[in-house]
């Protein structure tokens, strides 16, 4: 299998519901870094997984959406903890809402997978990985 993997990073504002978040459930900040990497079985016709380019720009395209936004106040996440592992959900499907739209090219409609990782430090981060 094949991969190429793309890096950018958002910051955002939310809160959580539930003892298990402890001081978490005040409003915070965080700052993830954020992977996507897109992998496929065999490279399309220019022996590549999916153009670079298109795929940096389409991640920060669905970045934007969130980037510096508390996260409580998007009606689509209402009644939600948006906790890293729903957000890497969250992206993984955007991004491949993209893919199947072509917004990355013809050569990408072959992907086979997109993993999302975000990283809240260097030591903890969650990932979500979904077929294609």
């Amino acid at each position: 299998m094949f991969s190429l993997t793309v890096r950018d990073h958002i910051m955002v504002a939310h809160s959580f519901t539930g003892e298990v978040f402890g001081p978490a459930q005040k409003l915070h900040g965080a700052t993830f870094v954020v992977d996507a990497t897109f992998s496929r079985a065999e490279l399309d016709a220019d022996n590549i997984v999916v153009d670079i380019g298109l795929a940096t720009a389409e991640l920060g395209a669905v970045l934007g959406d969130l980037n510096y936004r508390n996260l409580d106040e998007v009606e689509e996440f209402a009644g939600t903890n948006t906790s890293t592992e729903f957000l890497a959900k969250v992206i993984a499907d955007r991004l491949a809402d993209r893919v199947q739209k072509g917004s990355l090219g013809d050569g990408a409609r072959g992907l086979a997978e997109i993993s999302v990782t975000l990283r809240e430090s260097h030591v903890a981060w969650a990932s979500y990985r979904r077929a294609l």
